[in-house]
């Protein structure tokens, strides 16, 4: 995954722009598509609302750091240098080249399944929270209580000039870091690092649902369910 910046101390390679552009067409078809079929009953303001509350890039950047896209884009010197593997922009951008490329490898469908398979999650849970969107750190914040019974903190710190600072986030719960993300505002940063903490413990709940619904070979069934 080629960033401008890298482009323009190389002298070769076509960077991720062109894709960006057909990858974000691509996305906003795919979830306007999505949503209009799962929720019949919403009026078309309400689902430009849903549509706009996860087709944005901070949901992009946390999306794309969950499948560490970061660490695929070649960047140039001074991006590499102020953290440019994990600012959101560039991991947004990176995320809906991707899916341009999957659409131009696969067609629509390929590209379909692989944005509703990041998505469908994140769909699901701005659709619980209202057409308004999903706001990660009030989610985070039901979400902590609800499992750990206590808020989370946050850990910020700046760097760089007054001109260009990058603010760095870490979202801990008791004394683990659940998430951590940067930006060009320390909300922003707030938001990042929130967003990787929801999707870890969603994760991290998914796989309990599941290994407490295994049962061993050996063991009996229980009365009512199929075998």
């Amino acid at each position: 995954m080629a960033h401008r910046s890298w482009c323009a101390e190389n002298g070769a390679a076509e960077s991720n722009e062109r894709l960006e552009f057909l990858g974000d067409a691509v996305l906003g078809l795919v979830v306007a598509d999505e949503i209009f079929s799962g929720y019949p009953t919403l009026p078309e303001g309400q689902l430009a609302k849903l549509r706009a509350g996860v087709v944005n890039a901070a949901t992009l950047a946390n999306i794309a750091r969950a499948i560490n896209l970061g660490h695929a884009m070649l960047l140039g010197k001074g991006e590499a240098a102020t953290g440019g593997a994990d600012k959101q922009s560039i991991l947004a951008d990176a995320l809906e080249a991707i899916i341009g490329a999957v659409y131009l490898d696969g067609g629509f469908e390929a590209a379909r399944e692989m944005v509703l398979g990041l998505w469908g999650p994140v769909i699901a849970a701005a659709a619980a929270d209202g057409p308004g969107g999903f706001d990660y750190k009030t989610r985070l914040q039901e979400l902590a209580v609800a499992t750990f019974d206590q808020a989370p903190g946050y850990d910020v710190e700046t760097a760089g000039p007054d001109h260009a600072r990058v603010f760095s986030a870490s979202v801990v719960i008791g004394n683990q870091v659940f998430g951590t993300g940067t930006g060009s505002s320390k909300k922003e940063a707030e938001q990042a690092a929130a967003g990787e903490a929801v999707m870890a413990l969603r994760t991290n709940a998914k796989n309990q649902d599941v290994s407490n619904e295994e049962v061993p070979t050996s063991a009996p069934v229980a009365a009512g369910r199929a075998s």
